[in-house]
């Protein structure tokens, strides 16, 4: 069976849409205005930790079964029940979803209404539309790729071009210390690689609902759409940065980034301006509330065995979501930090190291270059909080944001190192072993929960 060009399209445009929330729109200006002249440095961090490693990751993670698959052979079912469940909460229930109807609030409701609209009605309508939009499950990648991305990239571009064209200012002397360090951070505010736990699931569902079944073939198409979804991002991320990087001069670090970025647009377009960023918001938004929620849902489906229903997870999600977001853009960005900065370093080192899963021999490896991480961001969240543990800032490459890697590196070479000492005693299957064996145990369970995938796609045929 060849692939269609169409079908990796309509993929790739779905996960863009999926990805590109509310933290992808609000980052890259403020990162702009902040590095003024070195605005391309922290695209490089934002681009480095929310495009590249997401998209090699999610690619990773179906490579080896999926994210409950893939971290259960490498971590083991406790930890990596933890790990992938934190993810989840994250990214579906806790932060990211909830934030997303909080920045359709400010960037596409007050600007127009003020507060006389207020944010709990309108966090009512946008969940009852993400629940109505999500309940059939298997309708949820085409909804967003045939119909609400397209209007999302048209708006997005419209935007950029008339700031490339007409430049609101030249980038100036950079507002902050560290540009890299802030785009990584960003990076990790934006949470799409914590994200992948639940959208590796849908990408799954998804190649097969497209005829596409399982294997090499399966691997091809989700690899291509992940390309196209990465090149998209990147091209957007850059032209929002630099539109932050033009009005650098007047900068105003009090300013918060959904209110720097409707200053752009209206200083682009007047209330035009406003008007097309809130619809880029709106459906931006939208897209990745449908992805987050379903792929929670699908989750919490799938670690209960289908005790949990699809249906019933996604309508206490919803619910969860609706109430959250009353807290507000600002505190839940505040309060998603010191969270962000705990869980994603584990997350991050065990899902790049997923692709070595065939060359590295230990499950150990993975275990100490997981514990190491969450050491190390345990010891900097603890001195960001407190202040009392000074002496982490003098870690190597503190200042950017990657003081657990040295800690990872280390954690992982002591466990194969004990790994190689105790495996006369006790021999362990290598992770590939693992993969293969649970893939196989847990494939009936997949089957029946994508029973109507081959009918589905027979229908596009």
């Amino acid at each position: 069976m060849s692939v269609r060009v169409k079908d990796i399209l309509i993929i790739g445009l779905a996960f863009f849409a999926l990805f590109f929330g509310a933290g992808n729109l609000i980052f890259p200006p403020y990162l702009g205005a902040e590095g003024g002249e070195l605005w391309f440095e922290a695209f490089a961090g934002f681009v480095l930790i929310d495009v590249v490693i997401t998209s090699v990751g999610l690619w990773a993670l179906n490579r080896a079964g999926g994210s409950s698959v893939a971290l259960d052979a490498v971590l083991d079912k406790g930890p990596a029940l933890a790990l992938n469940t934190l993810a989840i909460l994250c990214t579906g229930v806790l932060i990211a979803a909830p934030r997303t109807a909080a920045t359709t609030y400010e960037m596409s409701v007050q600007p127009f209404f003020g507060d006389s609209v207020g944010l709990l009605p309108v966090s009512i309508v946008f969940f009852a539309v993400v629940l109505a939009l999500t309940y059939r499950q298997s309708r949820l990648v085409d909804i967003v790729g045939r119909f609400l991305t397209p209007v999302l990239v048209v708006c997005i571009v419209v935007l950029i071009v008339v700031g490339l064209v007409s430049p609101l200012g030249i980038p100036t002397a950079p507002a902050s210390s560290s540009p890299l360090g802030d785009g990584i951070a960003a990076g990790y505010q934006a949470m799409d690689i914590l994200c992948i736990v639940g959208f590796a699931i849908v990408m799954q569902d998804t190649v097969r609902t497209f005829g596409y079944g399982t294997g090499a073939l399966s691997m091809r198409v989700t690899a291509l759409a992940c390309i196209v979804a990465a090149v998209l991002l990147t091209a957007i991320y850059g032209g929002l940065t630099y539109l932050g990087a033009t009005v650098s001069a007047g900068f105003d670090p009090a300013v918060s980034q959904a209110e720097l970025l409707v200053s752009i647009a209206h200083s682009l377009m007047g209330q035009a301006g406003v008007a097309i960023l809130g619809v880029i918001v709106g459906f931006a938004c939208l897209t990745t509330a449908i992805g987050l929620s379903g792929a929670a849902a699908s989750y919490f489906e799938r670690i209960t065995g289908g005790r949990i229903g699809y249906r019933p997870a996604l309508v206490a999600i919803v619910v969860v979501n609706a109430v959250l977001c009353n807290l507000g853009l600002s505190t839940i960005i505040e309060l998603a930090q010191p969270i962000l900065d705990l869980v994603i370093p584990p997350f991050m080192t065990t899902v790049v190291l997923i692709l070595f899963v065939n060359r590295i021999r230990s499950i150990w490896t993975y275990r100490g270059a997981a514990a190491g991480a969450t050491m190390a961001s345990a010891l900097m969240v603890a001195e960001s909080l407190t202040g009392l543990l000074p002496a982490v800032e003098a870690l190597p490459l503190y200042s950017i944001g990657f003081a657990w890697i040295p800690f990872a590196v280390l954690g992982g070479v002591a466990g194969a190192l004990a790994a190689r000492i105790c495996r006369k005693s006790a021999p362990d299957a290598s992770p590939a072993q693992r993969v293969e064996r649970l893939v196989a145990e847990r494939s009936p369970f997949a089957d029946e929960l994508t029973a109507g995938a081959d009918a589905r796609a027979s229908k596009r045929r």
